[in-house]
């Protein structure tokens, strides 16, 4: 190390918003929460501000795992961020480091990240008066189709096979292929005979590998397996609880009447974001695709606990309908007033319903600049993180852009002061010159 180095504190500009985000953030406190989730022995761990920062970073500006550590070690105040005082020339940690940091600090961990975002906005995030609802996070997976699955199907039992040292009788390398051949413009009235008969014969090779694996193998070494395969293979086109993905079973087939997107494969993630200040203080996510009114009561339970306060009420769209009281929470739902309603009254509803749709962007941003809307984070633990996660990166954006402007308006009033002065000197000494 170079004494002679100056610090990063001294070289970087203090207006820059990841500078001012570092000295605004609770450090000391968020790394006492997460200190429990490590122990006192072995191999000295990665410092806990460093990983929470380049998870932060990770959502912040949309970035891979990869992506954020080669980043890290060319931006100057990347590194501030994280808590260095001289400037690093080598990477910080393996990207693999932060798949190992999620898992060590689970749901709860990520969920305390998500409430210093909450902290950060002050007085913004303790509005008791919410607007509530459901999106779809969407899995990494491709659309699915029987004919891929199958395919996948034998692509595994291939690798079980070789994993195991077993011959299988037929391998179906080339008869696969031919049959994928086939399936090409299988729409077409000429090839449509062709193309569903390959389709019978690759389901029926699926079966054939998968029955002999259960034959050569003994049952409880792949039996998780086995019966995944066996489930996706017999489960019918109105079947419900359906296996979309081998990967990722999980995942869940949502309708939400998009006429781009009419099916969604993911997850329902509820989210709930203060009326006037659009803060998102609450994100809750669901297995299956439940009723929108089901999703109240956890919705709230996760405002009381990460902004502290209790809710009064809350908007919700007409997809809620039936619900009007939750957890002690009134809920107001769009209807039509009674006809002695006075145009006060009228005014008020509108207006409430308009702040109510102000979600509706959120989703947006959420899902195309935070990292929501495809999610690469394995399982249903990782639907969680994500939406978490990506909800974070938002509130800390907001409080950005807040800054800024306050900056931007102290500027301006200091320059209009300045020329205010400027101009009663002009306008003194004329008049000196006058007399």
């Amino acid at each position: 190390m170079n004494f002679f180095q100056p610090t990063l504190k001294e070289q970087l500009n203090p207006r820059q918003e990841l500078y001012l985000l570092s000295e605004r953030i609770a450090w000391p406190g968020l790394e006492s929460d997460l200190s429990p989730y490590y122990i006192n022995f072995g191999r000295p761990a990665k410092p806990i501000r460093l990983m929470v920062s380049l998870l932060i970073l990770k959502q912040l500006y949309n970035l891979s795992d990869e992506s954020v550590v080669a980043r890290w070690v060319e931006n100057p105040y990347y590194q501030y961020f994280s808590g260095m005082e001289y400037f690093q020339w080598e990477f910080p940690c393996n990207p693999s480091d932060l798949v190992h940091f999620r898992n060590r600090i689970g749901k709860e961990g990520i969920e305390r990240i998500f409430r210093m975002s909450v902290d950060l906005q002050g007085k913004d995030g303790k509005e008791d008066k919410l607007c509530i609802d459901t999106t779809v996070q969407e899995k990494n997976i491709t659309y699915p189709t029987d004919t891929k699955l199958q395919v996948r199907i034998i692509e595994r039992c291939r690798k079980l096979a070789a994993l195991y040292h077993l011959n299988l009788r037929q391998s179906y390398t080339r008869t696969v292929k031919s049959c994928l051949l086939l399936q090409r413009f299988r729409n077409h009235p000429r090839n449509k005979k062709k193309a569903m008969a390959a389709a019978r014969k690759i389901k029926t090779i699926a079966w054939r590998l998968v029955r002999e694996l259960e034959r050569l193998l003994p049952a409880e070494v792949i039996q998780n397996q086995l019966n995944l395969f066996k489930q996706t293979l017999s489960q019918k086109k109105k079947d419900k609880n359906k296996i979309y993905s081998l990967h990722e079973p999980a995942v869940c087939c949502i309708a939400k009447g998009k006429e781009l997107k009419p099916y969604e494969f993911g997850s329902k993630v509820s989210f709930g974001i203060t009326r006037t200040t659009n803060v998102i203080v609450s994100v809750a996510t669901f297995k299956g695709n439940p009723y929108d009114g089901d999703t109240l009561e956890e919705t709230l339970r996760v405002h009381k606990r990460i902004a502290g306060v209790q809710a009064k009420e809350a908007s919700v769209d007409r997809g809620y309908r039936g619900r009007k009281e939750v957890e002690g929470v009134q809920i107001i739902t769009p209807k039509p007033l009674p006809a002695g309603a006075t145009d006060y009254q009228k005014k008020k509803m509108r207006m409430r319903f308009r702040r109510r749709a102000a979600i509706e962007p959120i989703f947006g941003h959420v899902k195309q600049d935070y990292r929501m809307g495809r999610n690469y984070l394995k399982g249903f633990i990782g639907d969680i993180k994500n939406a978490f996660l990506a909800a974070m990166a938002f509130n800390i954006r907001r409080w950005i852009r807040k800054i800024l402007l306050l900056c931007i308006q102290i500027i301006e009033r200091i320059i209009s002061n300045i020329k205010n002065i400027k101009n009663q000197t002009l306008r003194f000494s004329s008049l000196y010159y006058t007399i």
